[in-house]
């Protein structure tokens, strides 16, 4: 409304009659027809017409709307009373001797959202149109074991081990696939994580249609949350993505039960309307389910409208209060505030008020809301519950501040519980202990709940892996790249591009690659995958593209095999997990192979990337441009030379840094043969650089040190006094190289040099090695593969690399000997590989003078020899370290 004085209020009487007459006679779409031509000629004069994102504090299903709730209402209540029951008492039981904590009110104020689509909504994996996908909330989990438990798909010994899973069969604390691999599909605790996951999966699952792997059909992508979790970037920041590719088979359920873990989430203001207003004006489809049946009567009697008017002027905090104490505190502060709102109570009694429920708590409600979700086209839902956070706690934590710590409740909070829900539990059985309680399989209720999810295909949450074994391709199909470029210089990455086209050559894995790229095919040289495979987008190309004469023109279709994320890391990396586990989501097993800036890796989606263990994700993940010193002229943010560490902390990704074409072939291959053939839950980060030089072709018997991660690349055949062994990865290899030349050149010293391909992988075998041993002590002691391979020589070590020195360091104690590594600790530098190189203090020169210094330890040679080379080589013993500068 405006500050417009009406002169004419009759006739704006009869602009309003008129569009009640539309509405009435010809229906809500012509309405809407006539406001938006009437708005856009408005613009079109230039009449201001503000845009409102929000509709009342009203629930947007109408009551004559609602469809008949097909369920026995009856059942289903006594059903969710007895698994909100089991959830607090797992919860309670879990805590009562130990202190492994838990979440007793988020269920809660969940449980009936829950139940109507598990009984009427979700399908399992046995449907005959596939399974939906549902991302459960992290703090439910009590919830789901509870309901399994009535399934009979989780044991009693279980729910008494929640949380304790080190030594006994017991349960995750959150979804967690790692640890319960055929119940949970998804992660979802680390929050904002499940709302983007769920996105990118809906997207992915149109591809997968798109590209003959199985249609969409009615499958669906559910994703619960709550409100407080919509203030994390990731939970809003792709929902124009959802528009834009019209993911009509995704829907968020959002529960707002207007209270995050230390108090509301908006107390001043109104998280429902906020979170309408973005998603609305994003483009999404947004039901309301904010009241329960008891208002619609009221709502109905409301001809002033001052009900509508205090629903919406409350803010949450005063909402939150209302929950927290009694019905005459609700009649005087809520309908008290106008004689229009207090009249329309004045019959009832305060606990009749009290028991006004609110929507998210109501089947009939949600029902409605979940059949509009999936009866609606072209856009992607989001359906905003509101609820009460430890709904069924009453004084004992419902509504309390506190509620989201609460782990434990006293006798008497127990007697409350069971009261309120009408559960058969005595107090005798209370004065014991916390009850489970599961009637037997032939009751009623269990042939109910195991009858609704038969006729739905199958028990949720459950993780099934249907993919069939594909076998890899032999070494030999890469014989390309394993016979080197000759004179020819190329980057790593070039190769990388060349090994990629030849499995999207292979007859059973190459419709399988998923090639995820975030607006860097050009930087990497992959623009030929645009012409090759082209761009996935449901839209096709609805132009000629400005380089279309040209060999690699940007390419898009609607069954473009490429991913396309544009300049979105935590986007491509999400398409990758959606494709990294589409033999566990899909019964296929596809082949992601995401290529992106390696500095903008772990550093930037650590979260993802250390969920994608948890998910068991399969697939490649390629660093590119790796290094601290290999990108010239990008400077600081740019200079990776840590990220190979971060994923050495991911127990299940296997960490490789290779320099040549060859060890890159046998480190992809191997990948394929893992993870493809053998099915293993791992992945791999693969580093790849920008660097052009000659690589030469494979030696021979190199390939199990190239995956073990390191082998003698050049013997030396000096008949010298002295000897070192040189070991460098990456292109930092090649700078080891030139030293062992200079060392023998210069300064008369033999030089082996070993490629590590991963100081990673070398650490986990020694590790193993030394756990063996140590509780082994009377077998014969096992060697790590390093030590038994460096031993053969008798030599100082030196190591170099383009990463911090933590990285070497880690098999510093499986090497015999001295042990010497050079690394680039401290912030990156705008300048040339050579210069960059000099002030890391990496380059040939470096590693000769640390060799030297290493046979002057030991009195091999006379320490001014060192003096010598630091003068030769023009190196400022002075200066400050790279770490300081």
């Amino acid at each position: 409304m405006t500050d417009y004085i009406d002169q004419d209020p009759q006739e704006t009487r009869e602009w309003l009659d008129a569009l009640e007459a539309v509405v009435s006679f010809e229906g809500t779409e012509k309405a809407r027809h006539l406001i938006g031509h009437m708005i856009e000629l408005a613009r079109q004069h230039g009449i201001d017409t503000p845009y409102a994102a929000t509709t009342p504090y009203i629930n947007t299903i109408p009551p004559e709307d609602e469809p008949q709730y097909p369920g026995d209402r009856q059942i289903e209540q006594r059903l969710r009373a007895l698994i909100r029951w089991n959830a607090m008492a797992i919860v309670v039981r879990a805590n009562k001797e130990n202190s492994v904590g838990g979440h007793i009110a988020s269920y809660q104020s969940s449980a009936t959202m829950y139940e109507v689509g598990l009984n009427h909504f979700f399908k399992g994996h046995d449907h005959p149109e596939g399974a939906d996908m549902v991302f459960f909330q992290g703090h439910v989990a009590p919830g789901m074991y509870a309901r399994a438990f009535l399934e009979g798909r989780i044991t009693e010994e279980q729910l008494l081990n929640f949380r304790q899973e080190a030594h006994k069969d017991g349960l995750s604390s959150y979804p967690h696939p790692w640890l319960m691999p055929d119940f949970w599909q998804f992660p979802t605790v680390s929050m904002g994580l499940g709302p983007l996951m769920a996105i990118y999966q809906a997207r992915f699952m149109k591809y997968m249609d798109a590209r003959g792997f199985g249609k969409v059909n009615s499958r669906k992508v559910y994703a619960f949350l709550g409100d407080g979790e919509m203030d994390e970037p990731e939970s809003l920041g792709a929902i124009g993505l959802a528009v834009r590719e019209k993911l009509d088979n995704l829907v968020f359920v959002v529960n707002a039960n207007l209270q995050r873990l230390d108090g509301p989430v908006r107390g001043n203001g109104k998280i429902i309307q906020e979170l309408e207003g973005s998603f609305r004006g994003a483009g999404w489809n947004v039901i309301k389910v904010i009241w329960g049946p008891g208002w619609d009567e009221l709502l109905a009697r409301d001809k002033s409208g001052k009900l509508i008017q205090r629903m919406m002027e409350v803010p949450d905090g005063e909402y939150q209060a209302y929950k927290a104490k009694d019905g005459g505190f609700v009649r005087e502060h809520f309908f008290g505030k106008y004689p229009e709102t207090a009249e329309l109570v004045k019959n009832m009694t305060d606990d009749e008020i009290f028991s006004l429920t609110r929507g998210g708590h109501s089947p009939r409600k949600m029902y409605a809301a979940y059949k509009a979700a999936n009866d609606c086209k072209g856009k992607p839902t989001v359906i905003i519950a509101k609820t009460i956070k430890g709904y069924g706690m009453g004084p004992f934590g419902e509504g309390a501040m506190t509620a989201h710590q609460q782990k434990k409740l006293d006798n008497e909070g127990l007697k409350y519980f069971r009261d309120r829900f009408g559960l058969p539990i005595s107090d005798e059985q209370l004065e014991k202990d916390v009850p489970f309680y599961k009637p037997d399989d032939s009751h009623e209720l269990i042939k109910y709940m195991n009858e609704r999810r038969k006729d739905l295909g199958g028990y949720l949450p459950a993780r099934v892996d249907r993919a069939e074994s594909i076998p890899a391709p032999d070494l030999k199909a890469f014989d390309m790249i394993l016979k080197g470029t000759g004179e020819r210089e190329m980057s790593s990455t070039m190769l990388f591009g060349r090994i990629l086209a030849m499995i999207l050559r292979d007859k059973k894995l190459g419709k399988r690659v998923v090639p995820i790229i975030p607006d860097e095919a050009r930087t990497f040289g992959l623009e030929g995958l645009f012409r090759q495979v082209g761009i996935y987008d449901p839209a096709g190309q609805l132009y000629e593209p400005v380089d279309a004469d040209q060999v690699a023109w940007y390419k898009q279709a609607a069954n473009g095999q490429v991913l396309q994320e544009g300049i979105n890391e935590a986007g491509s990396m999400s398409s990758w997990l959606a494709a990294a586990t589409a033999y566990a989501n899909y019964g296929e097993a596809m082949v992601p192979f995401y290529i992106y800036y390696s500095m903008f890796g772990y550093q930037r989606i650590g979260d993802l990337a250390w969920l994608a263990g948890d998910i068991r994700a399969r697939g490649f993940l390629i660093g590119a441009t790796a290094g601290r010193t290999t990108l010239e002229g990008e400077g600081l943010q740019h200079n990776d030379g840590h990220n190979i560490m971060m994923f050495s902390a991911v127990p299940s990704c296997r960490v490789y840094d290779p320099t040549y074409g060859y060890e890159m072939a046998i480190i992809i291959r191997d990948g394929l043969k893992a993870m493809v053939e053998e099915k293993q839950d791992c992945y791999y980060y693969i580093t790849a650089m920008n660097e052009n030089y000659s690589h030469p072709a494979m030696p021979e018997d190199v390939e199990e040190g190239v995956l073990k991660g390191a082998y003698r690349l050049r013997e030396s055949k000096k008949k010298l006094k002295n000897r070192v062994q040189l070991m460098g990865s990456g292109t930092i290899l090649r700078e080891a190289e030139a030293a062992a030349v200079m060392l023998e050149d210069e300064w008369k010293v033999a030089a082996d040099v070993w490629s590590a391909t991963s100081f990673t992988e070398l650490a986990r075998e020694g590790q193993a090695c030394e756990r063996h041993n140590r509780l082994h002590p009377d077998a014969d002691p096992k060697t790590p593969y390093i030590t038994t391979a460096l031993a053969e020589r008798e030599a100082p070590v030196i190591a170099a690399t383009d990463y911090i020195q933590a990285y070497p360091d880690q098999i510093r104690r499986f090497v015999p000997g001295s042990y010497t590594t050079l690394g680039t600790d401290g912030y990156g530098r705008s300048d040339t590989r050579a210069a960059l190189r000099r002030f890391f203090e990496v380059d040939a020169a470096h590693i000769v003078v640390a060799a030297l210094k290493s046979l002057a330890d030991e009195g091999s040679i006379p320490a001014s020899k060192v003096g010598e080379a630091i003068k030769k080589y023009g190196i400022d013993p002075d200066c400050a370290p790279p770490i300081e500068r």
